[in-house]
C-alpha cells in the first residue's frame, strides 16, 4: 500500500453502481463485503475497494478521519 492510497479513499467518488457519487471512504461495509465475495475489479479502483474493505473489516476508519477535507 502507497500511503497517497488513504487520501485517494476519502477523495474518490465511486464512479458506478448503488452508491455511484459516495467516497470510497464513506462506502457502507455490507458493500464492500459484496465486493470481497463476487471479486473486485481488476483495475486501479478494484484495488482500493480491497484496500477500503480491508480498512472496513478490521475495523480502521479512524485512520482516515484526519485525512478528510485535505
Amino acid at each position: 500500500m502507497n500511503p497517497e492510497d488513504l487520501l485517494t479513499l476519502v477523495r474518490l467518488r465511486m464512479p458506478f453502481g448503488k452508491y455511484q457519487g459516495w467516497l470510497l471512504a464513506d462506502l457502507p461495509g455490507p458493500y464492500l463485503a459484496w465486493f470481497a465475495r463476487e471479486g473486485f475489479p481488476d483495475s486501479e479502483l478494484g484495488r482500493l475497494l480491497a484496500l477500503m474493505h480491508e480498512i472496513d473489516h478490521n475495523g480502521l476508519g479512524g485512520l482516515l478521519e484526519p485525512l478528510r477535507g485535505t
